[in-house]
């Protein structure tokens, strides 16, 4: 019983980082103190109640709403900038203050873009905050074929103007490297946008949104055929020739009876944004897949809720990025520690394993399996190149292939290289003809390597950090992690391997030592950390507010999704609820931002007492 008595009550702080942390990973109360409980063998030799645990947590949740959204926002970029001085973020004020729209990316999104940025895939149909604000990921693919996030905004609406400003902020964080390709959702502000912040990009448009509005707009004859399906399909990712696709795209209108629907000409008039017939020589890393978009949705659906209040959001996209990260870890180890299972003991395939990851190669050694089915015949040959006609047994569809025996270069009709980044299986029965048993060095992706991140190591001058005095330890830090880590990844693999970079090590650090003592004779510091204040920033007054009226609290749903909802519904309540969103325009033009990047940033009166809670 004394354990219950107010003088005997209080919470050490181990048990408020504990606390802090479950809150931040957004673990409920109750399972946190039953947790906590069972470490120390019971409640009564915890030292606190539950009702402490939860004034303690309310009291913080407190103490954020007092700073307001704007100021917590803030307090929390900065404080991230501090641990991660690469870390880049911004913000847009309209003509009152007011915070308008969000852009943020740590180091580790930043150099992921750097390595595998060529196609990114940017979404807004995600609402996840207590102010409805659209989220935007730009997310891309790695080297396992896994998600990764190269950075996000909260945009206050989605208009030409603020997505003008996001892609330009966007770029300025990626030292101006325009992507190959970016893959969006459909919309006239953000076509526009994109095509003049991204001259040199390819603007495609997501598969996995057109398939969305197809069942909000033809939901009658895809529920009246089992055939309109797949004739879609067809149209979406099939044929090579231009002339082939306008055919089969008038035949499924003839079929069905759709001449005169509204939205099948509105998107024939952007057939060269979505039809693969027209993308084919536009390279998309394979992420033409429906598939891409909706898997981040339901990412983003385990994390992030609509409760949460802005301060909270980011601390939950944390997570996100957390978890994405370790899976990428995870797929790394494996790699390490097994190798895919060969169908057929060939060189190709041999060299296919040592160069690609796993997920990589199961594509490439899918696409050499189907090289038994196919005939092939020379149709053509010239002083440099021979051609070849590839068929698949039984189909008549055939594919024309050019081969350069000097150069081993090798050419096919349906492009599948140019735009996934393997071999088809039509290029490789002509190489297995010419008696090329090896994959030609031009046709293996540096993204596609096992090896990709270990082959990103830059030097220290490459950045062109010596130029710049006010360069901080954080940064230099970071940059040193990044390579060290692909060393120690490398010298893992072989015992010999590490006791060279053990041996390495210990001259390294006596050399370190010598240039430490010459460098610091005296009391002189040769190059001083600087930290700065953010004193010049325009002071931020809130976050600015959309009027709305029965908005959305999630995820907008696809409409199979609505369709099923209301039958539910009807089906249980005898009758059924329509909700409009009323967006209404931004009332003034957005004049200033903040942009906080590469700088360590000094937070006056922070102490860990006054940490950020969720």
């Amino acid at each position: 019983m004394k354990h219950m008595l107010r003088i005997n009550r209080c919470m050490s702080k181990a048990q408020k980082a504990h606390a802090d942390d479950a809150e931040k990973s957004g673990i409920p109360i109750k399972a946190t103190m039953e947790l906590m409980s069972r470490e120390v063998g019971g409640r009564e030799n915890l030292g606190f109640l539950d009702k402490d645990y939860r004034n303690y947590i309310h009291k913080k949740r407190k103490t954020n709403m007092e700073k307001g959204d704007a100021g917590a926002i803030l307090q929390y970029f900065q404080k991230v900038q501090l641990d991660d001085s690469s870390f880049f973020y911004a913000m847009q004020l309209d003509e009152d203050d007011m915070i308008t729209n969000i852009f943020w990316a740590d180091s580790r999104s930043i150099s992921d873009y750097r390595l595998f940025g060529d196609v990114v895939c940017f979404d807004t149909t995600y609402r996840t905050n207590e102010y409805g604000r659209p989220f935007a990921p730009f997310v891309g693919v790695n080297h396992h074929k896994q998600t990764i996030i190269f950075g996000a905004a909260l945009l206050y609406d989605e208009t030409a103007k603020s997505f003008k400003w996001l892609f330009e902020t966007f770029l300025s964080a990626m030292s101006e490297k325009q992507p190959k390709t970016i893959l969006t959702d459909q919309s006239a502000a953000m076509a526009s946008a994109i095509l003049e912040v991204f001259p040199e990009t390819s603007h495609r448009l997501c598969v996995w949104h057109i398939y969305q509005n197809a069942a909000k707009n033809l939901s009658h004859v895809f529920h009246g055929s089992k055939e309109f399906a797949h004739d879609f399909s067809t149209c979406v990712y099939d044929h090579e020739d231009v002339n082939e696709w306008l055919l089969a795209w008038n035949h499924m209108l003839d079929k069905y009876s759709l001449k005169g629907n509204k939205w099948l000409k509105e998107i024939f008039e952007l057939r060269e944004k979505w039809a693969l017939v027209y993308g084919r020589s536009t390279f998309t890393a394979d992420m033409k897949s429906t598939q891409r978009s909706e898997c981040m949705n339901n990412v983003l659906k385990k994390y992030l809720k609509p409760k949460h209040n802005l301060l909270r959001f980011f601390e939950h996209y944390e997570r996100v990025l957390v978890d994405r990260r370790y899976e990428e870890l995870v797929a790394d180890f494996k790699m390490l520690q097994t190798t895919p299972v060969l169908l057929l003991s060939v060189e190709m395939l041999r060299h296919g394993v040592e160069v690609y990851t796993p997920e990589v190669f199961k594509l490439f050694q899918e696409e050499y399996k189907r090289i038994l089915d196919y005939n092939i015949y020379k149709v053509g040959k010239s002083e440099m190149t021979t051609e070849y006609k590839v068929s698949y047994i039984g189909k008549s569809q055939e594919h024309l292939v050019k081969f350069e025996a000097s150069t081993e270069k090798v050419n096919c009709s349906c492009l599948k290289f140019t735009f996934v980044g393997i071999l088809c299986a039509h290029a490789m029965k002509v190489l297995d003809k010419k008696n090329v048993k090896r994959i030609p060095s031009q046709y293996i992706l540096n993204r596609w390597r096992r090896d990709a991140k270990a082959k990103s190591i830059t030097s220290y001058n490459g950045f062109g950090i010596h130029d710049n005095p006010k360069e901080s330890m954080g940064k230099r830090y970071n940059h040193l992690c990044r390579n060290f880590r692909e060393i120690a990844s490398f010298a893992a693999e072989h015992g010999k391997l590490t006791e060279y970079v053990d041996q390495c090590s210990i001259d390294m650090l006596k050399g370190l030592e010598e240039i430490k003592t010459n460098l610091f004779c005296g009391n002189q510091h040769v190059d001083r950390v600087v930290e700065q204040t953010n004193s010049a920033t325009p002071l931020v007054t809130g976050v600015k507010r959309k009027a709305t009226v029965g908005r959305p609290r999630n995820r907008l749903k696809d409409p199979l999704e609505r369709k099923r909802q209301k039958t539910s519904t009807k089906a249980s309540a005898r009758r059924q609820i329509t909700m409009q969103e009323i967006d209404f325009a931004s009332g003034g033009s957005q004049v200033q931002q903040i942009v906080g990047h590469e700088e360590q940033v000094h937070i006056d009166a922070f102490s860990q007492d006054q940490e950020l809670g969720s």
